[in-house]
Formats: C-alpha cells, structure tokens, sequence
C-alpha cells in the first residue's frame, strides 16, 4: 500500500514540477508592444526563478542601433541605479540638435527579490524608434550565490520560443477606430504569460489525472 501512495506522490510531485516549468516567467518588457514615435513607460518585470538564491542585481542594454532620445528610470526602494551612455556612430537627431550619445545600459542593484517573488523596473523612454519593427533588450540577471542567467537570445517573431529571450518591445502602428472594434469582437486579449501558465496547469492536471487512474487500476487488481 505505502509504494502504491509513493508512486501516486512521485507522479503529482512530477506534475507539479512540469507545470511550474512551463508557467515560470522571464524577464520581461512590459507591455510588449508600443506605437513607434510614442514615449513609452516600459517596465523590466523579474521573477526570481532560484529557490535558494535572491536575485541582487539587474543589467538592462538599450540598443545602440536604434538610440533612444530621452530615457529617465523611477526610483527603486532598496536598489541603486548606474545609468549608462555610448557615443553614437551615427548623431541622432532631435527637435533639440543632434545628440551625439544615448543611453546604452541602465544597472539596478543593492536590492533583493527573493525566491517566489518579482519586482518590475520601469523606464521611461521616448521618442520610440521608426522604420524598425521591434526593439531587445538585452538584459543580465544576476543572484546572490553568484550564478548570471543572460538573457540575450532573440525571441523569433513566433514559433518555438528560445530558452533565455532578451526582454522586447514590437513597434506596432496605431490601429484606427474600425480595426480596433473589429479586434475586440474577433479575437480576446491574451498575452504569453497568461498562456505559458495555463498550458503548464493543463499538463498538470492531465498528469496529475493519469496517476489516480493509475492508483485506481492497482487497487482493483489488488481487490
């Protein structure tokens, strides 16, 4: 009797991981998509994924390539902010003159979030870049116990997701009246998040269905 219940909790226990896998979060800009031209509070949202780590500091790269004007950060209870600049390849040009370096990496450390907790970071930042359709940031998460997880990969546009996606932001033309109500009537709001976690409770419970079967199976042969 005591191995069959083993079993059963080692198939839950199985499950519980699995889900928790498909619904843990990155690191993420939010919202995940802004008008080009527009100025846009975006804000860096960090889980902590470790169990036995806090994370202690987050590297934030603004992309260079497509600089960004005007770029100023809220204050964080608890964290420090080192803003960063690079000098342009090429001068930006702005009502006020050409700007001749931009922003290139914002730090925030000195704080904590532990183990089962998120904090968000936000930036303001404007004017967005046009004639681009999305913007990465490149961003380093760093933990007490010293590990760095990078994330720096290149999320796609679709299809399988990589493992460690750079934060991002895609640049989408303002959709006028009629479009928007016919948004609103064909297709619900939704957004990655929301769907990672009900994918992953899915699997749970499927799995977690098959273990009882299982368990329901033994003891009748047992009967």
């Amino acid at each position: 009797m005591s191995q069959r219940v083993a079993a059963v909790a080692a198939l839950a226990g199985l499950a519980v991981t699995l889900a928790a896998g498909a619904a843990s979060a990155h690191v993420t800009a939010n919202p995940s998509t802004a008008e080009p031209g527009s100025y846009s509070k975006v804000s860096f949202r960090v889980p902590n994924e470790e169990q036995g780590a806090d994370t202690t500091k987050l590297e934030v790269d603004l992309p260079t390539d497509h600089p960004i004007a005007s770029v100023s950060v809220r204050p964080v209870p608890g964290w420090k902010i080192k803003v960063e600049k690079a000098k342009l390849a090429t001068p930006l040009k702005t009502d006020g003159g050409e700007l001749t370096e931009a922003v290139s990496k914002i730090t925030w450390s000195g704080g904590k979030i532990t183990p089962g907790e998120f904090q968000e970071f936000d930036v303001s930042m404007g004017p967005l870049p046009t004639g681009v359709d999305r913007l990465m940031f490149k961003a380093a998460q760093t933990y007490s116990n010293g590990d760095v997880v990078n994330w720096n990969q290149d999320p796609g546009n679709g299809g399988q997701e990589p493992e460690h996606p750079a934060p991002t932001i895609h640049l989408v033309a303002a959709a006028s009246d009629a479009a928007k109500d016919t948004t609103a009537r064909t297709a619900p709001a939704s957004d990655d998040g929301t769907a990672r976690l009900l994918g992953g409770l899915g699997l749970a419970v499927g799995i977690v269905g098959l273990a009882v079967g299982a368990y329901g199976l033994i003891r009748r042969r047992a009967s």
